[in-house]
């Protein structure tokens, strides 16, 4: 049962825009937008002095279901997600099992429609075991597919170490290929250095030096290059260095590209300073880089060499970070709290309202082709969240909705908080609330 909502008085920031109007939600759409006058059975919401945005669009997670749920699930996640504004998330395959079939991915979606309260789609895994049945499917069925994260199922798991996957990949996929960037005969090669120098345990503040800027460059460099050789259509999933960023082009609109990128936000918030602070907490593959390398991706950003903004939410328990170099898994959870970290650029004047709404939903929808998704047009799926820029808060245990309980950013102030998120027209968070009874949608795509 979809509501009749109206916002009234919002600032509106939407392509390119802002402006104080009223946005009326009926269906599960975006009725009208402009000065509306209520009737009796609207639901009015007052959101004057509040920012409305599009829903944010999260093109790169891992919610861990199935398989890993002692982590998260697609419950727990996007419920996490949703109280930081996320209406709709795009998940990666490293599950167990690793989504490398159709079976497998029917599954997921079967068990996202059942719990997942934001919006969802999901990357079929493809890696050297699988590629051959890949090759033969029509992957312009899938959002996308991609090798993130299948590296911790086994070495050599990774495409931009395998050429000649690659490039068969390359060859004969219609879809978006999204890969994860790293030579691993580079990695592994620092790995043997550093573990003759301080033995198993590591220290933290090194991972940058073994995931190191070489290794990153160099496996970009060459993914490219075969793209551009098949006119595949490439996306390199989270970018850490200012070396690759020289690597993209921002002279095409983002519909017409063919090589296209991402910033993950914690790559934009740490850097290699925080380590001596957070240990093995802010270990992620790839590694959270120099001061400046985050300024080179957020002047990429701004400049629209990288395309969109993504969380790479990886929740780990406490347990599973809190030992040593080799042991400690790599990744965090972030997705509750992206666009609060987005906010607080916006409060120090380093980016417009207009570019992270740009970057973190328009750009999404656009990449990914989604049906009706990224943007406050009538007709669309009325995905908006309402934001009080101008509201203080500390990100502490006892307001996480992570299943694993933690976070990197615990301590810290936000000067933004998120007030309501609306899902297919659906008002599911408010000011600390939540109403379950609708669950997200399957996102539609188009070719």
């Amino acid at each position: 049962m979809y509501e009749n909502i109206l916002i009234r008085n919002a600032t509106v920031v939407n392509e390119g825009k802002s402006f104080i109007g009223d946005v009326l939600l009926a269906d599960g759409r975006i009725e009208q937008i402009g000065t509306i006058d209520p009737e009796p059975h609207h639901q009015v919401i007052d959101a004057t002095g509040k920012h409305l945005f599009p829903g944010i669009i999260d093109g790169q997670v891992h919610f861990r279901d199935p398989g890993l749920t002692h982590k998260g699930d697609l419950y727990t996640e996007s419920k996490a997600a949703i109280a930081g504004g996320v209406t709709s998330f795009i998940d990666m395959p490293n599950t167990v099992p690793n989504i490398l079939t159709i079976e497998s991915l029917r599954d997921k979606y079967e068990i996202a429609s059942k719990k997942s309260l934001a919006n969802y789609s999901f990357f079929l895994g493809v890696n050297a075991d699988n590629i051959d049945e890949v090759i033969k499917m029509d992957t312009s069925q899938f959002i996308g597919v991609s090798d993130d994260g299948l590296y911790f199922t086994k070495k050599g798991n990774l495409l931009a170490d395998q050429p000649e996957t690659m490039e068969k990949l390359f060859a004969n996929c219609s879809s978006i290929i999204a890969i994860h960037s790293e030579k691993e005969e580079i990695v592994e090669e620092n790995e043997r250095l550093f573990k003759e120098k301080y033995g198993a345990d590591i220290p933290a503040k090194f991972h940058p030096l073994i995931r190191n800027t070489k290794g990153c460059y160099e496996a970009t460099k060459r993914a490219i290059e075969l793209a551009k050789k098949h006119q595949a259509r490439l996306h390199i999933l989270h970018l850490t260095t200012e070396a690759e960023t020289h690597l993209f082009q921002n002279d095409l609109p983002l519909q017409d590209k063919k090589i296209t990128t991402e910033v993950s936000v914690h790559h934009l918030w740490f850097s290699d300073k925080d380590y001596d602070r957070l240990g093995m907490l802010i270990k992620w593959n790839p590694a959270i880089k120099t001061k400046e390398d985050r300024a080179g991706l957020f002047k990429a950003l701004l400049d629209d060499r990288i395309d969109i903004i993504t969380t790479d939410h990886a929740p780990h328990t406490l347990e599973e970070k809190e030992q040593a170099y080799f042991q400690a898994m790599s990744g965090a959870p972030m997705v509750q709290h992206t666009l609060n970290c987005m906010l607080e650029f916006y409060k120090q004047d380093l980016i417009s309202l207009e570019k992270i709404v740009e970057k973190m939903c328009h750009n999404p929808a656009i990449l990914y082709k989604m049906t009706h998704r990224g943007f406050i047009r009538k007709g669309y799926y009325a995905d908006l969240t309402l934001v009080d820029l101008n509201k203080n808060w500390t990100v502490a245990k006892d307001n996480l909705l992570y299943k694993c309980g933690w976070s990197p950013l615990e301590g810290t102030l936000f000067q933004t908080e998120i007030q309501q998120t609306f899902v297919n027209g659906h008002l599911v968070y408010d000011k600390g609330h939540f109403s379950e009874e609708q669950k997200g949608k399957e996102i539609e795509f188009g070719t």
